[in-house]
């Protein structure tokens, strides 16, 4: 399957997964289709080293008298004839990545002691919404396992762990298999993030990834699992799959460069030094990245570079790492293509005919040679495939809503397609890693659908359901109503919105449509960037809200691909004011159906959806009664000045490059949430940062934050929260990172007078 990567500004918000649940219960053994960008991960492949690494987030016990005020120091920048002043700019620590200069501790720590100042009083509602979102979440609980190969795979949390255990069992049967315990490497670090496991072909040996600081710079250890011992091979500094080959003699991975960005690939011969290991591709743009994936039948290593709109790909036996690449077409500015194999015969997804991609073939032995086989639509945006030996599977969205298709090779007008009931869900294929197979796994939710493990038999047409997940405190999904309406923004696109509530919610005024709807508080979540889709999936956190009679809507704004790849185009560089008008426009036409009241509506967004955050309140302020910005990406004019940062070069395609374009240095000056602070109220408003953030610094919140405490006219209360041993993801562990949510939550519903 073609698929997005996690790019710098990717959401990492619970309940909005990047693909239903169930795709990701256990890492791939093998990468499927290693697609162009998502193979090159695009903006994700440059990720900085640690800053301070595991200092507490614990705070003087000294209760402040006011919220700390930042020094203003003077600097300037120029630019096209244009002067900035920016005083909070001694923020960012000089000797970045390390981040020693006291100064700016100091006074991340006073913010954090403002914090937990003002949050304390409120921390019985924090234990109690923990509580409830504990409640939940079926803690002792296992995924579905799969088979790949001679064994089933399969993970399991135990009750109270923070972490899962991996396990595998001989298809022919026997002993179940503890392959890898994350519980048990977490073992003394206050966090741990596991980027990849990946089991060699004959079963002998697992590789994976750890990351103990959150700066996402990962190191890679190989486990012999018939004697359960660590081979002495440790790979620093990797940021990518890793990939078995050369008969499981070999592992394909990439490390970042000084710059931090993934610019090569590399082979690690099994037993020897990582000194020794060879470089077979080097990347010489500094705005594209580079990976390595795994064809579906697994006899080709496939080499993706790309930025976010251009991409290229190599093609190598798997069998010989050090062979000679093969290009499949050189790089286009504003092409994408993604490919996979099978026999004698390339597949590629590729938009260069039609901006919603079409799938074409190539002979392996004429790969630049491309011929339709699936024509480009208007209506239909094909998002990716995956090949399986006796069929293949496309999938898309078709007016916003996911769509899954079984398609033939010897029948190309054939279509299966599987239809889902509910006017709001997401579905997409699970974890299929084998290429001979006649059923697929798939994963479906919806806002009332808690996450469904399906598998799907090709020869009948079918669904078998595997797994529902089980919450144990309960939950009536006839109680719910849910929604999708369509608002006009100012420009009068029609803009999707899901919603869900009670339908015992109150009563509220006749909508603008002469139909009575249901009123009160509103929170509303959107993203709106890199073209990534917010699906209206399941959340036991949503619940939340909920019960206690708000709203929750999704605005499926542009800048991401909801309604197609149009729909992100319409949200990019000179069009990017789209998507804060978008949301503003949705809060209003809520407003305006009768759904909630001016001031009665909470916000929140991450990363790029924290920019979204920036840009609304300082557009229409007066909309919201709480607003949440998570890890905001506010800081956006400087932060796409400065190429030494990792992500800087491979984001110009997304917002513009006003290194060397006036017209995008004034364009991103005229919304950049930081530079636009002015002299007006601001509704009350909780950020997030992790100190060891590599995607958004924590310098952008910190900025932002020092900027609306000096001119912000209103008395309510801004309160800056840094993670100062996490990154971006916040806090690692199942639980620990719910207390955030139930941080956020109690927040919000402080703020907005629901403190039950």
């Amino acid at each position: 399957m073609v698929a997005y990567p996690l790019c710098k500004h990717r959401p990492c918000v619970a309940g909005f997964p990047a693909a239903p649940g169930p795709a990701k219960e256990r890492p791939l053994v093998t990468n499927k289709l290693f697609s162009i960008a998502a193979a090159a991960l695009l903006c994700a492949g440059a990720i900085p080293a640690t800053a301070q690494s595991g200092e507490s987030n614990s705070v003087s016990h000294s209760i402040p008298n006011g919220p700390p005020v930042a020094e203003q120091r003077p600097y300037e920048y120029s630019y096209h004839g244009i002067t900035i002043s920016d005083p909070y700019h001694w923020l960012k620590d000089a000797s970045y990545p390390v981040i020693d200069d006291e100064d700016v501790l100091a006074y991340v720590r006073a913010e954090n002691a403002w914090y937990e100042a003002q949050m304390g009083p409120h921390q019985p509602l924090v234990d109690n919404l923990l509580a409830e979102m504990r409640g939940r979440i079926k803690e002792a609980d296992s995924s579905v396992p799969q088979k790949d190969g001679d064994y089933l795979y399969w993970s399991e949390f135990e009750e109270g762990a923070e972490y899962r255990k991996y396990y595998r069992r001989p298809v022919a049967g026997g002993e179940a298999q503890l392959y890898l315990d994350v519980t048990e490497l977490a073992k003394g670090h206050d966090y741990l993030s596991l980027e990849d496991i990946s089991v060699s072909k004959n079963g002998r040996y697992v590789a994976y990834s750890t990351d103990t600081t959150g700066a996402e710079r990962f190191t890679v250890r190989i486990k012999d699992l018939e004697t359960g011992e660590l081979l002495p091979d440790v790979i620093e500094g990797t940021n990518t799959d890793l990939i078995w080959a050369a008969n499981d003699t070999m592992l394909v991975y990439g490390v970042a460069n000084d710059n931090w960005r993934v610019d090569n690939v590399r082979v690690h011969r099994i037993g020897s030094d990582a000194a020794e290991d060879v470089e077979i591709y080097h990347e010489g743009d500094i705005g594209f990245t580079v990976s390595a994936g795994l064809s579906a039948n697994e006899q080709w290593l496939i080499m993706a570079v790309g930025d976010n709109e251009t991409s290229e790909v190599y093609l190598i036996p798997a069998s010989d790492p050090m062979a000679t690449p093969v290009l499949v077409r050189a790089r286009q500015t504003g092409v994408e293509y993604g490919v996979d194999v099978r026999e004698d015969t390339l597949y590629i997804w590729t938009n260069d005919t039609h901006v919603n991609f079409r799938l074409a073939t190539a002979p392996l032995a004429d790969p630049a040679n491309w011929t339709t086989l699936i024509e480009g639509s208007d209506d239909f945006y094909l998002t990716g495939f995956t090949l399986f030996r006796d069929f293949y599977v496309t999938e898309g969205r078709l007016a916003g809503l996911d769509q899954i298709q079984i398609r033939y090779y010897d029948n190309p007008a054939a279509m299966e397609t599987i239809t889902f009931p509910e006017p709001a869900y997401a579905a997409g294929l699970g974890d299929n890693p084998e290429w001979a197979m006649d059923t697929i796994r798939i994963g479906y939710e919806s806002p009332i659908t808690p996450d469904t493990v399906y598998d799907y038999h090709v020869a009948t047409g079918t669904l078998e359901t595997l797994k529902v997940l089980e919450i144990p405190s309960g939950f009536d999904p006839s109680l719910y109503t849910v929604e999708r309406l369509s608002i006009p923004a100012r420009d009068g696109a029609m803009i999707p919105v899901s919603i869900v509530y009670r339908k015992d919610r109150p009563m509220a005024q006749d909508g603008a449509d002469g139909q009575s709807v249901r009123g009160g508080p509103l929170h509303l979540y959107a993203y709106g960037a890199y073209g990534y889709a917010v699906d209206p999936g399941f959340s036991t956190t949503r619940f939340t809200y909920v019960d206690r009679g708000m709203a929750y809507a999704i605005a499926h704004i542009r800048g991401g691909d909801d309604l197609g790849r149009n729909w992100y185009l319409q949200g990019k560089t000179e069009q990017r004011t789209n998507t804060f008008n978008d949301f503003v426009d949705v809060a209003r036409g809520l407003i305006a159906r009768g759904y909630t009241s001016e001031g009665q509506i909470s916000a929140a967004g991450r990363s790029a959806g924290g920019e979204l955050m920036g840009a609304v309140v300082n557009q229409a302020p007066e909309l919201f009664g709480a607003v949440v910005a998570g890890v905001p990406f506010v800081d956006v004019l400087s932060t796409m000045l400065d190429d030494s940062l990792p992500l800087t070069p491979g984001e110009w395609p997304e917002w513009g490059n006003p290194i060397t374009s006036k017209a995008a240095f004034t364009h991103i000056l005229s919304y950049s949430p930081y530079d636009q602070v002015v002299a007006h109220d601001y509704p009350p408003m909780l950020v997030t940062a992790g100190l060891n953030d590599p995607r958004v610094t924590y310098w952008e919140p910190a900025k932002w934050v020092a900027k609306l405490r000096e001119l912000k006219t209103d008395d309510n209360i801004l309160l800056l929260k840094t993670n100062m041993g996490a990154g971006h993801a916040g806090k690692s562990g199942r639980f620990e990172g719910l207390r955030e949510d139930a941080e956020e939550a109690a927040f919000i519903l402080w703020q907005l007078g629901i403190e039950e």
